[in-house]
């Protein structure tokens, strides 16, 4: 469980990162710049330490995954970025992914 905890700490960190990229404006503003570096370096330290317990394929599809959903999710929630019922399913799709491979893949056992 410990290890799943770090992987969405990971995921979290991705996402800081990533929203402070976007608020960057292309790394010339500061503050948005060294929040996402300093993130992406927290998020791949973290995902360096899942991959001692879960498999590269499996922690990679759940970190990019979860990352691309909660990004949107943030994107939507905070700068109105709309989505139209295709980016929607495809979300769903991504969910349904992750889902299948955490609750019916013996490969995340470890």
């Amino acid at each position: 469980m410990r290890i799943h905890l770090i992987l969405t700490a990971a995921i979290i960190a991705e996402v800081i990162a990533t929203t402070a990229l976007a608020r960057s404006a292309a790394l010339t503003r500061l503050a948005p710049s060294l929040l996402a570096g300093v993130g992406y370096i927290i998020a791949f330290w973290l995902l360096s330490i899942a991959l001692k317990a879960i498999p590269t394929g499996i922690v990679y599809a759940v970190w990019s995954g979860l990352g691309i959903v909660f990004i949107t999710a943030v994107a939507w929630i905070f700068y109105r970025q709309r989505l139209d019922a295709p980016a929607l399913i495809g979300l769903g799709l991504i969910v349904a992914g992750v889902l299948v491979i955490n609750l019916f893949s013996g490969t995340v056992s470890h």
